[in-house]
């Protein structure tokens, strides 16, 4: 007997069915699945079953088709994007907006520990001008101007230095990619 409720293998139809509940095209699809629109069209005329990690993958969006808007990136709607990561997982998506001085975030997973803002859901500017400042060099480090002068940076300006370093900090393995 399985552990899991969870098919071992699921028919091309199936595929096609729930493709078409999402609303999605065959190539939004494969971005949703990480795979090429010919795999889809692979998959949704294959005869026989499918078998593989893909049966999990749309069985779970079957069951749970709202996971897909909860997975989704909203449109962005200012001048920059900041993707806090953890290794290759996004677990906050942070938009800008530098002359309203205000940010909208959205977190992607349930831990706190791995949010941008820990457990501030509704965080402000100032807490993002903060939350900048801790994945950079401290601006009181000993020798900092040498630092600046190695990454290329005129100034002391953590948004300069985390393009620059992808907000990398020691010891951890969480990163920042910044969309302009």
């Amino acid at each position: 007997m399985d552990d899991y409720v969870i098919s071992r293998k699921i028919s091309g139809q199936s595929v096609r069915t729930l493709r078409e509940k999402l609303k999605m095209t065959q190539k939004e699809f494969a971005d949703l699945t990480c795979s090429s629109k010919r795999t889809v069209e692979n998959w949704e005329s294959k005869k026989e079953p499918l078998s593989g990690p893909i049966v999990t993958l749309i069985e779970l969006f079957m069951r749970k088709p709202e996971l897909v808007n909860y997975m989704r990136i909203p449109p962005r709607t200012t001048t920059m994007r900041l993707y806090y990561m953890y290794n290759e997982m996004v677990c906050t998506v942070i938009d800008v907006n530098e002359i309203n001085r205000s940010i909208t975030i959205r977190n992607y997973i349930d831990n706190p520990l791995f949010r941008a803002f820990g457990v501030n859901t509704q965080p402000d500017y100032d807490d993002y001008e903060e939350f900048l400042k801790s994945r950079c060099f401290p601006e009181s480090r000993d020798k900092m101007k040498i630092e600046l002068e190695r990454l290329g940076i005129p100034f002391y300006d953590p948004i300069l230095i985390i393009e620059k370093t992808q907000g990398r900090v020691e010891g951890d393995n969480f990163s920042i990619k910044i969309e302009r």
